[in-house]
């Protein structure tokens, strides 16, 4: 290299550690990139535009050196042992002061490991999640870190140049202490699940049980978009329902198998609410669905056995009433699936000390992320208002668009199990709001069972203590 100093160091120049590093060069930094092949270190150059200060290697010693102290630089490699080994192949050459950012979705717990292990030899170590995919790498992310608050200074800068940008304000900010950031990201990735599994459904009572062509499907997801529930998930959906196939001369989507894939930060985000006592209905059932999905050939074989009732002729209402009704029964359970992980992020952010601020949370969601939506800003609006909101349905605003929606879920929920059509996302998200709403829930006939088998006691309503009965 030469003697240039670089602001800041990118470790994997795959597609989202490459745009991102680009993106910094955009905004005038000086960026270097390390990656064990060759052929991408010379492409990050050859992509670089005219003028901007980028520089690839293959060398982890000549990588380092060339960084500006204290350093900041960047692993975007695969979660999991990839980052431990990234990590000690570099710890040769940092120096106390030194920052390293792990912007991969790697597991909590991970990333508190690193953090310790790391500041022993006093260097700052961040978990960040990214959310954006390339394109946002390259034109404007939305980023969650996270780790000491001082040190995030020597990298505010950079990040708030780089990010996407709503009304003119940066989408990222200090998030929290420790694993703050990559929590976050877990979580938002829990809401992301939840909202695809929400769209599918949609997608599949139009579809399957409703009749509409592809056509009338490609329609009414860009219509959508410019209502209330407009956001990227559903902007993407239209745009995926009009791309035709090459080889079949079919809408695509029609061509794609229905064994859906998954990571593992959904999962994640159920694991941990489970540990917390948080319920998350509508993220475990899109858990669940894509683990279903999976069943390809039982799922044959059932639907030879196992007649339903699906009826795509029939229809009870006009086309644009019950458009509008499965509008507003997927608005109202994206909105109940926003506050489910909110009251996770609460929940996590007392046990492990985070000190995280939701409405900063919905903030940076705004713009750049996958789970980007208008709502977000009546969700920040209401966290603004009420730091200590315990749960996002007592917030008035968001308390009455359910209100105003929820006779049209109870019918859309009606009306797909009619059809044999499943919507468990929906069902699960009416369940949740329900269960939430009731001042008496019939757990207290479990206590009582759990008393009876197993001698666990119980409380009671009329005075205070634990009591035991001999029910027999």
């Amino acid at each position: 290299m030469t003697d240039i100093l670089y602001d800041f160091g990118m470790v994997g120049l795959g597609v989202m550690g490459r745009n991102l590093l680009l993106n910094m060069a955009d905004h005038g930094f000086a960026v270097a990139g390390l990656d064990l092949d060759p052929l991408k270190a010379t492409a990050l150059e050859a992509e670089a535009d005219k003028g901007k200060t980028v520089k690839g290697t293959t060398s982890a010693q000549e990588f380092i050196s060339a960084l500006s102290k204290p350093r900041a630089l960047m692993l975007l490699v695969p979660a999991g042992k990839a980052v431990d080994a990234a990590i000690a192949s570099l710890l040769p050459y940092l120096e106390p002061g030194d920052i390293v950012i792990d912007g991969g979705n790697s597991y909590f717990p991970d990333t508190d490991r690193r953090v310790v292990a790391l500041a022993e030899q006093g260097i700052h170590f961040f978990g960040m999640g990214i959310s954006g995919g390339e394109k946002g790498a390259r034109f404007g992310p939305s980023m969650m870190p996270g780790g000491d608050k001082q040190a995030y200074e020597r990298l505010r800068p950079v990040f708030e140049a780089v990010a996407a940008k709503v009304n003119g304000e940066p989408c990222v900010t200090y998030l929290g202490n420790g694993s703050a950031g990559n929590y976050v990201k877990m979580v938002h990735n829990g809401i992301e699940y939840g909202i695809m599994q929400l769209i599918a459904e949609t997608y599949d009572l139009l579809k399957r049980g409703l009749g509409r062509s592809d056509d009338e499907l490609q329609r009414i997801f860009t219509e959508w978009n410019r209502s209330e529930v407009q956001s990227f998930l559903i902007e993407i959906t239209g745009e995926i329902l009009q791309k035709t196939d090459e080889v079949t001369g079919q809408r695509l989507v029609n061509v794609i198998s229905d064994r859906a894939r998954q990571k593992g930060t959904g999962k994640w985000t159920s694991q941990n609410a489970m540990d917390l006592q948080v319920p998350l209905p509508t993220i475990d059932m899109a858990v669940t669905m894509r683990d279903i999905s999976a069943y390809k050939d039982e799922r044959v074989e059932a639907a030879k056995k196992l007649r339903g009732s699906v009826n795509a002729d029939d229809q009870t209402e006009d086309w644009y009433s019950i458009e509008n009704r499965i509008r507003n029964a997927f608005y109202f359970a994206m909105l109940t699936t926003y506050a489910q992980g909110l009251v996770q992020l609460r929940i996590a952010s007392l046990a492990y000390n985070y000190g995280l601020q939701l409405q900063e949370v919905a903030k940076i969601w705004r713009g750049g992320c996958i789970i980007r939506a208008a709502c977000l800003e009546d969700i920040r609006q209401a966290f603004e208002k009420e730091p200590n909101l315990p749960n996002l349905l007592l917030d008035p605003t968001i308390g009455n668009e359910l209100l105003q929606r929820q006779e049209d879920i109870r019918a859309i929920v009606k009306l797909a199990v009619d059809k044999g059509i499943p919507v468990p996302g929906l069902m699960a998200s009416l369940a949740y709001f329900d269960a939430y709403r009731s001042e008496t829930l019939p757990t207290n006939l479990i206590q009582a069972q759990r008393d009876y088998f197993g001698a666990h006691t119980y409380e009671r309503i009329d005075q205070p203590g634990i009591f035991h009965t001999q029910w027999s």
